[in-house]
C-alpha cells in the first residue's frame, strides 16, 4: 500500500462521539445530628463528549457503518470526520445476527462538504501473510491513527467488546491481525494493499500483543443489502441460545451432537413449536448441526417466513418439530 492508497482511505473514516453525563459526587457535611447530605446543583451537570469509537463512511448520502457494540440506546452520538467536520446522529440501526451497526447522518448539516465513501474488498479470498493497514481513532484520542500489518489467521472465534460500553457478543470467522488495533478503534476499516476496506476493526486480545480482529468486509456487505432492501436489518429469529456440543463433549456426557438449547425466548418460533431447554438441536432444515455447521449458520441461511423442520434429542429419544422463522428483534 503506497501512501496515495492510505490517503485515499482515511478521509472516509469518521471518529465516533458520544454526549455523556458526568455523575457528580456526592457532598456530606458533619452537622450536629451526624452526616448530612447536601443538595447537588444539577444545573452545573452539563453534557461532556467523549471519543468512544471509529466508523467508515459507506454512502455520499451518510450512510455510516461501525461496530454494534460501539453504540447504545441511551445516548447521543455525533461524528467527527477527518477534515473534522461534525455531524448528528439521526438514526442508529443494528444488526441483531452482527457486530454491526449502521449510523445515519444529514449531510446538508455541513452544506458544501462531500461525503466520500470507502470502497468495497473481497473478503472471501484473503490469506494468512496478506498485508493490511488499520485505521481509526486509537484510544478515544488520536484520530486516523494508521498502524499496519498482515493477515495472522483466519476463522477465527472470539468474543467482542467494549470497555466503554461493557457490551460482549460471540461472533465467529473473523479475521486475525497483527496490524496495532486500540480501545477507540472498534468500527473502524481494515483495508487491503490496494486501500479496499477488507474488514471492520472488532476487537484485541487483552492478553495477547498485536493480536486483533476484524469482521470480514462481506458480512457488512451482506448486511448493508439486507438493511437497503426496507431500511431495516430483517434477519430470520428461531429464538434460542444455546452451546454447541463437540463431538468429544457429546461422548463424554454420553450424548448426542448438536446445538444444547441453554433458554428459549418466551413467545419465540422456537417456543411455538415446541422447543424447549435442555433439548438438542441435531438437525435443522434437513442439514446436521455440529461444530462445523452452525446452529446460527444454518439460521442465517434461511428467510424470515421459511417453515423449518427441526429434530430434537430429548430424553435419549428423537423429536421432529416444526418452526417458522421470525423477525430478529433489533438489539
Amino acid at each position: 500500500m503506497t501512501i496515495s492508497d492510505v490517503k485515499n482511505v482515511g478521509p472516509s473514516v469518521v471518529t465516533i462521539v458520544a454526549e455523556t453525563t458526568p455523575v457528580q459526587a456526592q457532598t456530606f457535611q458533619f452537622g450536629p445530628f451526624g452526616i448530612v447530605q447536601l443538595p447537588q446543583d444539577q444545573t452545573q451537570q452539563q453534557p461532556q463528549s467523549q471519543n468512544i469509537g471509529s466508523g467508515f463512511i459507506v454512502s455520499s448520502d451518510g450512510m455510516i457503518v461501525t461496530s454494534k457494540h460501539v453504540v447504545s440506546d441511551n445516548a447521543k452520538y455525533s461524528v467527527v470526520t477527518s477534515a473534522n467536520k461534525t455531524y448528528a446522529v439521526k438514526n442508529i440501526y443494528k444488526d441483531p445476527l452482527n457486530d454491526i451497526a449502521i449510523l445515519k447522518i444529514n449531510p446538508l448539516d455541513n452544506p458544501g462538504n462531500s461525503l466520500k465513501p470507502v470502497t468495497f474488498g473481497d473478503s472471501s479470498n484473503l490469506q494468512v501473510g496478506q498485508f493490511v493497514v488499520a485505521i481509526g481513532t486509537a484510544l478515544g484520542e488520536f484520530k486516523n491513527t494508521v498502524t499496519t500489518g498482515v493477515i495472522s489467521g483466519l476463522g477465527r472465534a472470539i468474543t467482542a467488546g467494549d470497555q466503554f460500553q461493557g457490551y460482549v457478543e460471540n461472533l465467529n470467522n473473523v479475521i486475525q491481525t497483527d496490524a496495532a488495533i486500540n480501545p477507540g478503534n472498534s468500527g473502524g476499516p481494515l483495508a487491503d494493499s490496494k486501500g479496499n476496506v477488507i474488514g471492520i476493526n472488532t476487537a484485541i486480545a487483552q492478553n495477547g500483543q498485536n493480536i486483533g480482529f476484524a469482521l470480514p468486509i462481506n458480512v457488512v456487505k451482506d448486511a448493508l443489502n439486507n438493511f437497503n432492501q426496507s431500511g431495516q436489518f430483517n434477519r430470520p429469529y428461531l429464538g434460542v441460545s444455546y452451546n454447541t456440543l463437540s463431538k468429544d463433549v457429546a461422548l463424554l456426557n454420553n450424548v448426542v451432537q448438536g446445538a444444547y438449547v441453554q433458554s428459549v425466548v418466551s413467545g419465540s418460533p422456537a417456543d411455538k413449536a415446541g422447543i424447549q431447554k435442555a433439548d438438542i438441536i441435531i438437525k435443522f432444515g434437513g442439514k446436521t448441526v455440529d461444530s462445523q455447521n452452525e446452529l446460527s449458520t444454518l439460521i442465517a441461511a434461511k428467510k424470515v417466513g421459511d417453515s423449518i423442520a427441526i429434530t430434537l434429542w430429548r430424553e435419549s429419544k428423537t423429536v421432529d418439530v416444526k418452526a417458522t422463522l421470525g423477525s430478529a428483534p433489533n438489539q
